[in-house]
């Protein structure tokens, strides 16, 4: 009589990055299901969503996690502890104000000797762990953005103008547009430019290495991904999960 985990049969590649996830902020657009439970640990088909992306990155062979906690930080920090029964070894990155979507990175112990993955805290995702990390490496990017499709459909005819004449007419046009799916890998170098307990958001570290014209590449992510941001977001995650 044994018990056999799925990812030691098959086998993952024990990988060196060290993951971060954001999990401190507050979930205002949750509440009242975030007033006496961080968003992060909000049940999605009977596991916290924070425990499914480490799980997720444990079965990606990712053996080192870091938490940023903030809001109900204690919550977090016992259902967790020191990651052991997860696979992993699990710290905490304590921010004593809201940092941002970035500002917890400046709270690394050390910088990191391989790229670092960073993920939103709040997301329903099976991404290839290992699939954005070689395009990261073939690209030769200081940042890789993941990226999703978004699509939305005006609800109305579109017109084009010229002075006061219409020159055409779209029922209903859908945009397109690329955004970005909370998930990114950074080079350890790009850690120094983040001030220390300071509010900084991953756009702006993304435009600086823009205008220092370094190179940042999107790698599409394909799959389940879902930001649960609002309440009708948690309801699509439960339908998927």
């Amino acid at each position: 009589v044994g018990v056999h985990l799925l990812r030691g049969i098959l086998g993952s590649i024990e990988r060196p990055n060290w993951a971060v996830i954001m999990a401190g902020g507050r979930g205002e657009r949750m509440r009242p299901l975030t007033d006496g439970t961080p968003k992060p640990m909000i049940r999605v088909a009977g596991r916290p969503i924070l425990e499914r992306l480490v799980l997720h990155y444990v079965g990606h062979g990712v053996r080192t996690v870091f938490l940023a906690v903030n809001y109900m930080r204690q919550v977090i920090q016992d259902h967790f502890e020191d990651g052991a029964r997860f696979g992993c070894e699990i710290r905490y990155l304590e921010e004593s104000r809201p940092l941002g979507t970035a500002g917890a990175l400046s709270l690394l112990p050390e910088l990191p000797r391989h790229p670092l993955l960073v993920t939103n805290g709040d997301l329903v995702t099976d991404f290839d762990v290992g699939g954005i990390l070689s395009f990261h490496e073939r690209q030769e990017s200081v940042l890789t953005v993941g990226v999703r499709e978004y699509r939305h459909t005006v609800p109305f005819g579109v017109l084009e103008l010229d002075g006061g004449n219409v020159t055409s007419v779209r029922e209903k046009p859908s945009l397109v547009c690329s955004a970005s799916a909370g998930v990114y890998v950074l080079e350890p170098q790009l850690i120094s430019r983040i001030r220390t307990n300071v509010e900084f958001a991953m756009p702006e570290l993304i435009d600086d290495c823009l205008l220092r014209q370094e190179k940042v590449g999107g790698y599409s992510i394909h799959g389940d991904w879902i930001d649960v941001g609002r309440p009708s977001d948690l309801q699509l995650a439960l339908g998927t999960a």
